[in-house]
């Protein structure tokens, strides 16, 4: 999916002036577009021996899922600055919230094979991982949603719906849009996959590299 804006930080302002019954009329809506910060994005994975290894800093590529080769699983963080300019002020009202990641590459058991996942709203203070982040008993999830990943991903943009991670994120008053991604193993029988996502720090970063788009008033 092709993005409609390229800057590292784009803000596009819409006056959304409708007009209701008695005068009164809808707040206007400011919709800014984010990147996330490739020294802060990165990876923990834990292999079948119990090792857990971080990757962390304009790393070019995060990874999450589980690689069936292997058995490793990868747990993949973004960071998004919500403060300054561009950002997300700390009392604006949340209407919509949408990630964008590129998937680069797949490893699947079979073609047809989808990965669950989940995407949980998390708060790495100060952002540097640990290893334990890996673990909801270390790291806790503040939120979670779940959604797929298919076979046809491969290559494209993938939009995700966050916008409930994005509305507990301003309610808890957090400086940063931090998200740890990983493979739903809940789900019986779910095979085991791996996906790459693109965190480019190169000259397209702006249209490859995860973004967030959120509209506020």
């Amino acid at each position: 999916m092709k993005r409609t804006f390229f800057a590292v930080l784009l803000v596009l302002i819409s006056l959304t002036l409708v007009g209701c019954g008695g005068g009164s009329s809808s707040p206007s809506t400011i919709t800014t577009q984010i990147l996330s910060d490739p020294v802060y994005d990165g990876d923990i994975s834990l292999n079948l021996t119990g090792t857990l290894t971080v990757t962390q800093g304009n790393t070019q590529s995060v990874f999450a899922g589980i690689d069936p080769a292997t058995g490793t699983e990868f747990r993949a963080f973004l960071d998004f600055f919500l403060s300054g300019q561009g950002g997300v002020p700390s009392n604006a009202g949340i209407v919509s919230a949408t990630l964008d990641i590129k998937i680069d590459s797949l490893r699947l058991l079979t073609q047809t094979d989808t990965i669950p996942i989940l995407i949980d709203l998390v708060s790495f203070q100060p952002p540097t991982l640990l290893s334990t982040d890996f673990f909801n008993s270390n790291q806790p999830a503040l939120a979670t949603i779940a959604t797929s990943i298919f076979p046809t991903d491969l290559g494209q943009h993938v939009r995700i719906d966050v916008t409930s991670l994005m509305i507990e994120a301003q309610r808890l008053n957090l400086p940063d849009f931090q998200v740890r991604i990983l493979e739903d193993t809940s789900i019986i029988g779910t095979p085991p996959g791996l996906f790459e996502i693109n965190d480019t720090t190169g000259p397209n970063a702006a249209a490859l590299a995860p973004l967030l788009e959120v509209t506020y008033f």
